[in-house]
């Protein structure tokens, strides 16, 4: 071949390769414009609530509670009115048992206000019902969680008619206080537990007031609690204040569902019958009673309202904290107490209603809270670590820090007793429980029936101490509502491992090892481990606890 023709075919093949180079390329280059995508709604939120009122005048059942229909929460009071008269067998009048009350016009009845610590006893002008009338508040059957209910059939939300079944009488279908005239918009008899699971009612027609459609039979909320003054609420845990049951503030007559009522639900029974006494039956001659329901809804945005100044009462102190927390769901730790920071002396401060996990500073100390153990029994710990203490001191460290606590403080504390032989449980035997994060707890401590059973309680044999808690403690006070509600809660504000007092170890080893809560300086903090040597000073520290009385 000529060198000419060489070059020829130099040249063919890379204007070949060059091509094929350009192809190549081509092949990795890429474009994607405009990928795109839309979520979205158009939801119209609809409030909706409706009263139920269900009585029998034969079996004296009467069932008062608040339905919310619509698709947002509610927030609901509900007030409740008495009067009565009498006349004697000859006589032409009636006489009214409160001065200046009149039948037909229920303005002027009087309102049930009840003892500010027993609501079966009524106050002021009340206080003439309590001779001829019973009053049950909420609900409960024994083996029975809640009772049943029709829905209301009436969702016109600007339609102020209640949904009231048996003798009960809607005061805008009828005004009539004459103790015969009908008055119902809804179905039902008004006897207990007229409906039952599986029950429905076909309102085509309309049979009642409302849509022509069929309903199942639905569910009240269980009771969490039966009814309670607005200052019985006060004591309540702090924790304990929002949720499903009534509070009737005894000074407005006012009751109010201590929860949003969320779309769908039904409050517990705020009353379950209103039942005539014996001195009632006894009454020569004649007499009339009856009960007006006063029903009152907003959305949880409008607390002021329920808030208005009351023409004849005063509401609680307390109730605007109430709404406020109902509003938000749950009310702060340290409501009714001083503040995280504040110090102050042990009569300041009000243990019955600190909630589990409350941050509290008492005589130079601040603790955290951990437990209600009855009998005015209250365990707390110190809530900062005693840095740089092995396991082997921590006794003595221990004795020292209760030696120089404030005095009144010392005299507080309960006797307990503290094993002298650690119960035993390897970190290697542990049943780790998940979807909680590293060692939140172990899941088979009961295994071990020394260990499950050393429980921190106040012990007349024992003396007033201090002590650290043990793997069983740790194990009681963790979890949603208690002291330690996460890992974080176990190790936040300790940067240093904190000591139990069970003993631990790894199956593999025979060095001593002792349980341990790890601090903020180790990931996860607030894990728990049996394998930390006692011998170790560094990066640990001891929280001392103490049980108080009060």
């Amino acid at each position: 071949m000529t060198p000419e023709k060489k070059n020829q075919r130099r040249l063919r093949n890379l204007a070949l390769l060059s091509l094929l180079l350009l192809l190549v390329g081509g092949t990795f280059a890429f474009q994607a414009f405009n990928q795109r995508a839309i979520n979205d709604r158009l939801r119209e939120n609809i409030p909706g609530g409706r009263v139920h009122d269900y009585y029998n005048r034969d079996t004296e059942n009467k069932d008062v509670f608040v339905e919310n229909y619509g698709n947002v929460p509610l927030m609901a009071r509900i007030r409740l009115s008495e009067f009565m008269e009498k006349r004697s067998a000859g006589d032409t009048d009636f006489t009214p048992i409160v001065g200046g009350t009149i039948r037909d016009q229920v303005n002027t009845w009087t309102v049930m206000r009840p003892s500010e610590t027993n609501l079966n006893t009524r106050v002021s002008d009340s206080a003439a019902f309590n001779t001829y009338a019973n009053l049950t508040f909420g609900w409960t059957r024994s083996g029975q969680d809640a009772p049943w209910f029709i829905p209301t059939f009436n969702r016109d939300n600007q339609d102020l008619m209640t949904a009231s079944a048996g003798h009960a009488r809607d005061w805008l279908t009828s005004t009539a206080t004459d103790g015969v005239t009908d008055g119902a918009t809804h179905p039902g008899d008004g006897t207990d537990a007229y409906w039952s699971s599986g029950d429905s009612f076909d309102n085509s027609g309309p049979v009642w007031p409302g849509e022509e459609v069929s309903h199942d039979a639905a569910q009240n909320l269980q009771q969490e609690r039966a009814p309670m003054t607005i200052s019985q609420w006060a004591a309540l845990p702090n924790n304990l204040k929002v949720g499903n049951f009534w509070v009737i503030d005894h000074q407005t007559g006012w009751a109010y569902w201590a929860n949003q009522l969320q779309a769908g639900e039904t409050t517990s029974y705020l009353l379950d019958a209103a039942q005539m006494t014996a001195a009632a039956d006894n009454i020569p001659g004649e007499y009339y009673y009856g009960i007006y329901v006063d029903g009152q809804l907003i959305s949880p945005d409008r607390i002021n309202d329920f808030l208005a100044a009351d023409p004849d009462y005063t509401h609680h102190d307390d109730l605007s904290d109430f709404l406020t927390a109902v509003q938000n769901g749950s009310i702060d730790n340290n409501w009714g107490n001083p503040g995280p920071d504040d110090n102050v002396q042990p009569n300041q401060i009000n243990f019955s209603i600190m909630a589990p996990g409350t941050i509290f500073t008492m005589a130079g100390e601040q603790y955290r809270y951990l437990e209600n153990q009855g009998g005015g029994n209250h365990l707390i710990i110190r809530n900062e670590g005693i840095a740089h203490v092995s396991w082997i001191d921590q006794e003595a460290r221990t004795n020292q820090w209760y030696d120089a606590l404030d005095t009144t403080v010392r005299a507080m504390v309960q006797p307990v007793v503290i094993p002298g032989t650690e119960p035993v449980m390897l970190d290697t035997d542990a049943i780790w429980m998940t979807g909680h994060g590293t060692r939140w707890l172990p899941t088979n401590i009961e295994d071990f029936p020394e260990v499950a059973n050393d429980v921190s309680r106040v012990d007349t044999s024992g003396s007033p101490r201090a002590f650290s808690l043990s793997l069983a403690d740790i194990v009681r006070l963790s979890g949603p509502g208690r002291a330690f509600t996460n890992l974080e809660s176990r190790g936040e504000g300790n940067k240093f491992h904190w000591w139990l007092r069970t003993r631990g170890g790894i199956d593999s080893d025979t060095l001593d090892r002792w349980w341990a809560i790890t601090g903020s300086s180790s990931n996860p903090f607030g894990s728990v481990g049996g394998y930390h040597s006692p011998h170790q000073a560094a990066s640990r520290s001891i929280r001392p606890a103490i049980i108080v009385h009060q």
